[in-house]
């Protein structure tokens, strides 16, 4: 354990999550946001459905743990999505199920600590088009469409609602952006730089609007090591040195 310590924000899913660090991803985006405020922490398990991601909620997040994290961002229902394989195998799970899975998911992360906020993705759309030129010659075919995706977003949604959690609609946000399938996607499921820009933003959004006490605002938050110091860089006039911590003039993008 490195010090000092910080809030923890944990991303825990399935692929988008995984592979948010790279194609400049929405983790990435985040801890950037939040360098010196907390740290992002990633648990992401390409391929991974909402009945495993239940089988391990509590390992990856055990009750006993002596820090508990301040914010969980969740998202299963990609992969739960899927048409049915004929054998039984594979990733699908009834949306029933899959409603069920992200419950029991929820009261889990809600009892870790009265503190430990929750935001849950639903599920995106998928470039069809792309997902069936894509097929591999190593997997049987993937059965993915929006009419799926949206049946198991709705029921995140509708999850959220009824058990007052803070959600991004994902289905709805991608679909936002001009010519949506070709710029959010780097293959017509996951999500290239400008698609994790367009989570990013919700995300920040959510955190910003959300009546949280403590705030978990990037803004809101301590900066680590934020005192002025004369190892500073110097002013121009040469008589004073000037305090770089709060500096994000080096992003690619400003985010509020």
């Amino acid at each position: 354990m490195v010090g000092p310590s910080r809030p923890q924000i944990v991303l825990f899913g399935s692929s988008i999550v995984q592979m948010s660090f790279g194609h400049g991803g929405w983790g990435a985006i985040l801890s950037e946001v939040y360098a010196r405020k907390a740290d992002i922490i990633l648990r992401g398990y390409y391929g991974w459905n909402s009945t495993r991601a239940l089988e391990v909620v509590d390992k990856v997040f055990p009750k006993d743990a002596a820090v508990q994290p301040s914010l969980v961002v969740v998202y299963f229902g990609g992969n739960d999505s899927m048409a049915p394989h004929p054998s039984g195998l594979g990733p699908h799970v009834p949306v029933t199920q899959y409603v069920d899975n992200m419950k029991k998911i929820a009261l889990h992360l809600q009892s870790l600590s009265d503190s430990t906020r929750i935001i849950f993705l639903s599920c995106p759309p998928v470039d069809e088009a792309k997902v069936r030129q894509n097929q591999s010659p190593y997997l049987s075919e993937v059965i993915r469409t929006n009419e799926l995706c949206k049946t198991y977003s709705d029921a995140c949604v509708e999850l959220c609602q009824e058990l007052g959690l803070q959600v991004v609609d994902l289905f709805s946000t991608l679909q936002k952006a001009d010519d949506w399938e070709t710029v959010c996607f780097t293959d017509g499921i996951h999500l290239s730089a400008q698609g994790s820009k367009l989570v990013a933003a919700e995300v920040l959004r959510v955190v910003k609007e959300a009546e949280w006490r403590p705030s978990l605002h990037w803004k809101s938050m301590p900066t680590e090591f934020s005192e002025d110091s004369p190892y500073d860089l110097v002013s121009a006039d040469g008589k004073k040195t000037v305090n770089s911590s709060e500096w994000t003039y080096f992003w690619e993008e400003q985010w509020d």
